[in-house]
């Protein structure tokens, strides 16, 4: 028996879903080949893999710095820390200069912006990039990087948050399959 094709999620509805997912933010950035540091908000960020070691950053096909990362072949991922929210605004804005007023030095490895004040950053080289629907997966194997205490800033349901933490006993992997 063949199975009814459905019809893709409303728009509102994925929205609302996927808004659901509580996600840390981080400022993704470049230095391109005329010099100037280029950058946006990306909240589409993760762990990829472990030997190498790898993540990945979902881009909007629309995004002008997009092309400057596949032409130079490097970037950073800037992880940010609670108190970093105007930061977040500002590289999610369409504005010229989104380092206007901010702080930062080049990335050792790759020469990439690396944000003062950030939780942590990574800087990656572009592995492999691939489409994905009307953006594009950024595979950076990670060659530097570093993280520093501090609560992470948030983002939930279109809003920006703070972690709270929660004092309870930390549950191993391994713990759990012994319990099963």
């Amino acid at each position: 028996m063949r199975k009814k094709p459905t019809m893709p999620i409303e728009k509102s509805v994925f929205l609302r879903v996927m808004g659901s997912f509580a996600g840390g933010v981080t400022i993704v950035t470049v230095k391109g080949k005329d010099g100037q540091p280029r950058g946006f908000t990306a909240s589409a960020v993760t762990s990829l893999s472990l030997e190498p070691r790898m993540l990945l950053v979902c881009v909007s096909e629309r995004s002008t710095t997009l092309d400057i990362i596949k032409e130079v072949g490097s970037f950073a991922v800037n992880i940010l820390a609670a108190s970093q929210q105007e930061v977040a605004q500002q590289f999610s804005t369409l504005q010229e200069n989104k380092f206007s007023g901010m702080r930062w030095r080049a990335g050792a490895e790759t020469g990439a912006p690396v944000l003062d004040g950030s939780l942590a950053y990574a800087e990656c080289r572009l592995r492999d990039t691939c489409k994905g629907g009307d953006h594009e997966i950024l595979m950076g194997e990670i060659v530097a990087g570093d993280s520093h205490e501090a609560e992470p800033l948030l983002y939930f349901r279109g809003r920006y948050g703070r972690y709270e933490a929660v004092i309870a006993p930390v549950v191993h992997p391994a713990d759990i399959w012994e319990i099963w």
